[in-house]
């Protein structure tokens, strides 16, 4: 299997071990942030003179970082230079506006707290400036013990680098990580990884059949993410 650039990805294990740390995806596992990304990209389309997206149009962009979407929404191709004075206007204006309307998703803090006892690190193709805001006007910075976002490796998910940076910052293989997260791109990242991953139920930016098809390691309600690392961990102790 090979990345879009031509890059060999590692084969997913066959036998994954113990689960010693998780990492989670943020925007539609933690967070609802359609709103905040939707009005900023709308800004920005504006500003640039072309017309406005629905939010549900908006959410159907979102999930391969700023650029695809605002390439997505604006109908240009990622490398056109206008893209990039979008990008510009983009991490500035969300970054300002990042917590205006987004919300942790229900049962959120309740998973990060269940696992406070493995170090945990957050993956996302957010941008990283944009990011660490949104986790402070949240209050759940301290929460990780790592964060990996947009921009801080030179490919986003679903390519398996910020998965092995994340690993490398809480100092744990990746063949002994768990990636919560609710999209394709989660799965994929992991299986390219060597991870496991796990899907998760409520997700609401990915009709939940693509995520199913992806083929996550285990698909459970976000409150159900401890009791499942907790059962792997147990069966891996009793081999």
């Amino acid at each position: 299997m090979q990345t879009p650039d031509g890059e060999a990805w590692l084969p997913h294990a066959s036998e994954p071990l113990a689960v010693d740390g998780v990492v989670f995806d943020l925007d539609g596992t933690l967070v609802d942030a359609c709103d905040d990304i939707a009005q900023a990209a709308n800004f920005c389309l504006d500003a640039a003179g072309f017309p406005p997206r629905t939010p549900a149009e908006i959410r159907s962009f979102i999930g391969d970082g700023s650029r695809l979407l605002l390439a997505r929404a604006s109908g240009l191709t990622s490398s056109d230079a206008r893209v990039d004075a979008m990008l510009e206007r983009f991490v500035v204006y969300y970054t300002q506006h990042a917590a205006d309307h987004t919300r942790l998703l229900p049962g959120a803090l309740e998973a990060l707290e269940a696992v406070a006892h493995l170090p945990r690190a957050l993956c996302t193709n957010k941008p990283s400036v944009t990011t660490l805001a949104l986790l402070q006007a949240l209050g759940i910075d301290a929460l990780f013990d790592a964060v990996v976002a947009g921009g801080d490796v030179p490919h986003h998910k679903p390519h398996p680098a910020p998965l092995q940076r994340a690993g490398e910052l809480i100092a744990v293989p990746c063949q002994r990580l768990v990636l919560v997260g609710d999209g394709p791109q989660d799965v994929a990242c992991a299986r390219a990884a060597g991870a496991r991953s796990i899907g998760i139920t409520e997700a609401i930016i990915v009709p939940i059949e693509r995520l199913r098809a992806a083929g996550p390691d285990a698909l459970v309600a976000l409150r159900d993410v401890p009791a499942q690392i907790d059962a792997w961990r147990r069966a891996a102790g009793a081999r």
